[in-house]
Parts: structure tokens; sequence; C-alpha cells
């Protein structure tokens, strides 16, 4: 009897942990969808919001799937910046940039990675697929729109995404990446302690590892510090709220002291993940488009 109950104790916690790694994996593949935050994406509606004529467009990524977003033109301008959203949003987290980058001279194109917003449905990679959807909106820019100077702004997932996008196509020139993470199973780790106390092993190995099953990626290769370093000489800009609670600001320093030359760094001591823009809008607006303006050209 006794060892009967000790192997159905034993069969109770592994369903159990394998139970919460699955609901883990799913979160970080399937994000529930959500109303439009309007304190932080700041505008919800269309571009006309901010009267911005806009097109709406809709090209492939490399595997298929149907991508959605807007090109904004600003008069004719023959630069370009393709915004890229974080996990669990939209387009709309670029809108509050809008402005600022049409008042500076660029076109802008913000668009719907895969699973988000109007793209079509799959699941969510952290990144390991993204990268390609980053570079089939540089491909839309430069083959459709025939505009071959091309900045990148990344915002978290969005972030990681771009830097390894940026890594692999020199058509970007250069790249603003806000409260990106350095690697994800890192990141992963430190959210399962400090969010629900648990330890690496066993919940977020198993997690991972169904991660990499479900979403058919390789976490080692969501790793954006490893390859930042490749980038240079073309320039990078990372931002980071100080006390970011959800992604550290260690990450921020991590891809910052791997980036190579020229390479700038901005922070800020708000306490909301990538909200640098709420944090101080018209430094950070002229900050970002001088940069732009500086090295895209």
């Amino acid at each position: 009897m006794g060892k009967k109950i000790t192997v159905i104790i034993i069969v109770f916690f592994a369903v159990l942990i394998f139970a919460a790694a699955w609901y883990f994996s799913t979160m970080i593949i399937y994000p529930p969808k959500k109303e439009c935050p309007a304190d932080h994406f700041i505008y919800c509606k269309e571009p006309s919001e901010l009267n911005l004529a806009f097109e709406d467009i809709s090209f492939k990524s490399i595997d298929g799937l149907t991508l959605k977003g807007w090109f904004i033109p600003s008069g004719k301008s023959k630069k370009a910046i393709i915004f890229v959203h974080g996990h669990g949003a939209t387009r709309r987290e670029g809108m509050r940039w809008l402005k600022a980058f049409n008042k500076a001279g660029f076109n802008t194109l913000v668009f719907d990675l895969r699973h988000s917003g109007d793209s079509d449905k799959a699941w969510i990679s952290m990144g390991y697929h993204e990268k390609n959807d980053v570079i089939s909106a540089v491909d839309f820019i430069d083959k459709i729109k025939g505009v071959r100077k091309i900045g990148l702004f990344g915002v978290s997932m969005g972030g990681a995404s771009g830097i390894y996008a940026m890594s692999m196509d020199k058509r970007i020139q250069a790249g603003v990446f806000e409260a990106s993470y350095a690697n994800l199973n890192d990141l992963i780790t430190e959210i399962a302690k400090r969010d629900y106390g648990l330890p690496r092993f066993p919940i977020v190995s198993l997690t991972m590892m169904l991660f990499e099953l479900r979403a058919r990626a390789d976490v080692d290769d969501i790793s954006p510090e490893k390859v930042i370093g490749s980038i240079s000489p073309r320039p990078v800009f990372i931002m980071h709220c100080k006390d970011d609670p959800y992604i550290p600001y260690s990450h921020a320093q991590r891809i910052y002291s791997k980036a190579g030359e020229p390479k700038e760094m901005w922070t800020h001591s708000c306490k909301v993940h990538a909200e640098a823009w709420q944090a101080d809008p018209a430094y950070i607006e002229k900050r970002v488009a001088g940069f732009f303006n500086k090295y895209v050209k």
C-alpha cells in the first residue's frame, strides 16, 4: 500500500508540473487578446486620428503568412522607419511615434507580427520566427515602395526580433531597440522566480522545452546579446526604463555592453515596461528622430 501511495503522489506531482509548464508555454505562444490599453498605446484608432494620411498594406512572410499594417508617407521622402511591436501588442503600439517620424521626414511602416492584430494566426515564438517577419517588412519597403534608406524601431519582443533581423539584413542602416531582453531563457527564469517563486528546474526547464516544441523554435537562438555585436559598424540605440517591472534593466546593460560602436543608450527612472515615450515625449522624440536622421541617409 505504501508503494502505491508513493507512486500516486509522484504521478500527481508529475502531472501538476507538466500542467503548469503547459500553461506557461501557452501564455508565451498564445497570449490572451487585450483591448487597446490607452495608457500604453496612447492612440487606439488609425493614423487619421493624428491627422496623418495612411495606406492599408499587406505582405507575405517568408513562410507564407499574410502580415497586415499601415504605410504612413512623409511627402516624397526616400527614407523609412519600420516599427516592430512587442509581445501581445499590435501595430498601434507604434502610433505614439508616428508624428515625430513624419515630421522628421520619414515614411513609416507599422505592421502586425504573426498571430497579432489583423495578421494571420500562427503562434508567437518570441523573435525566432518574428525576425523573418521583420525582414519581410524590409522587403516590402525596399521592393514595393522603392525606399532603400531604412531604419528600424523595435519594442520588447519587437526589439529582440529587430536585433536579429538587423544582424541578418544589411539594408537596415540604424536600429533603435527599447526594452528588449538579452536572453529569453534568462528572462523566463527571472519572471518565474520573481512572480511565482518557481525554481528553474523543473517547471521553467519543462516550460522552455514545451515552448520549443510547440513554437518550433530554438531557445538558444533567442538571445539578442549574442548577435548584436555583429551589427557594427551600423549604429544601434538602446532604451530602457530603469525600473522596468517586466524586463529588468540588466538586460539592456547586457545588450549595450555587447554592441559595437557606434552605439547610444538612454535610460529613465520610469517604472513601466516599454514606456520611454511616456517618460519624456518631447526629449525622446527629438533624440530618436535625431539618431535616425544622423544615420539613415
